[in-house]
């Protein structure tokens, strides 16, 4: 079996170093000046940021992976030909690695192309060693990767009750579960959101989302939450109660969501990760939805994750009747989103099931 050295591996030749020896462009999730391109420091940042940070690292880490590879072999990262590719393809099948690994492994390797101003490589022989990579899975009964378990509104109610909410922690927890629900948004989302970003109104909570993955250009959006009909599941209430304790200490500007330390005291910068005005990352709104699934009783087999909340919500709403256009734009999803479908899919697949009333 053919092994992946580490990104540290230099290899005789130096990792990261074309077939002439020159260190190629940094890489950068979209096309970034070719070498002499003449753009400034400041400029060069800009168009770097343009992308989110958890793209630029992941890709990064791909292209460390691939020219650590290729200086082992003496092969030429830049431009890679057909055949290192589809080399390092099957490298990558013979290490076990999932198709969608691979995959974005290729993506990372052509965008560090353009960064550097080559042509977009042919991957035609690597993609075919990718599909044969999908049959052989296919055949063998490989488990595909789990997907995020939806949170229901029944787990959502579960999740609430299982908090104690005699602690600031448990207040904090309970708005972002019922907030990140209401509003079927992404971890990173969540995060991001500040006190400024919400408006409460007599129909409701007006929140407006700055920036987001699909939102490239960073027009935002403004979701409107209305009150629900249980207390500790109305997103306006939840909302409020945070708000008021986050008032008790001072706190009218700045992140929406904060640390919480063992002593209950707020917004204290962490040791490890983290900023100092104590916002929550979009790590610690996954650690917190699995957290309370698990307390809750959940199934402790099912992948809960950030993303739970936000495939809960498409499929609940859905479920309930809601018009899939509207599910998406309060979502943030593109319209005719394949991921969204796919979510609808899996409502319809009994709801909507031809056999229904075929007679069997």
């Amino acid at each position: 079996m053919n092994q992946i050295e580490g990104p540290h591996g230099a290899g005789k030749h130096g990792a990261g170093r074309d077939g002439a020896g020159r260190q190629p462009a940094t890489l950068t999730p979209t096309a970034v000046e070719p070498a002499g391109g003449g753009l400034s420091e400041a400029t060069r940042r800009r168009v770097a940021e343009s992308v989110p940070a958890s793209t630029r690292r992941v890709y990064a880490g791909d292209w460390s992976r691939f020219t650590t590879w290729t200086a082992h072999r003496g092969l030429a990262p830049l431009p890679a030909t057909p055949a290192t590719l589809a080399e390092y393809t099957n490298t990558l099948v013979d290490a076990g690695k999932a198709p969608t690994t691979i995959e974005r492994a290729l993506a990372a390797i052509s965008t560090a192309h353009r960064a550097a101003g080559h042509e977009r490589p042919d991957l035609g022989l690597a993609r075919a060693v990718l599909r044969t990579h999908r049959r052989e899975r296919a055949v063998n009964g490989t488990p595909q990767v789990h997907k995020a378990a939806p949170v229901t509104v029944t787990s959502l109610r579960a999740m609430v009750t299982a908090l104690d909410l005699d602690t600031p922690a448990g207040v904090r927890d309970r708005a972002l579960l019922v907030v990140g629900f209401a509003l079927g948004a992404r971890r990173s989302e969540l995060a991001a959101l500040d006190l400024g970003d919400l408006v409460v109104t007599d129909a409701g909570l007006q929140v407006t989302i700055r920036t987001s993955k699909t939102d490239r250009d960073s027009a935002g959006r403004i979701v409107a939450l209305p009150y629900g009909s249980h207390p500790d599941t109305c997103p306006v209430r939840v909302t409020q109660a945070w708000l008021a304790l986050l008032a008790t200490t001072d706190r009218t500007t700045g992140p929406l969501f904060v640390r919480v330390d063992r002593h209950g005291r707020l917004g204290r910068a962490a040791a490890g990760r983290g900023t100092t005005d104590g916002r929550l990352t979009g790590q610690a709104v996954a650690l917190i939805v699995k957290r309370t699934a698990l307390a809750a009783g959940l199934d402790p087999a099912a992948a809960w994750s950030g993303h739970s909340l936000r495939r809960g919500y498409a499929t609940e709403t859905y479920r309930a009747g809601a018009d899939p256009l509207r599910i998406a734009r309060h979502g943030g999803w593109k319209d005719g989103s394949a991921t969204l479908l796919g979510y609808v899919e899996e409502v319809d697949r009994w709801r909507a099931n031809p056999l229904v009333g075929v007679g069997l």
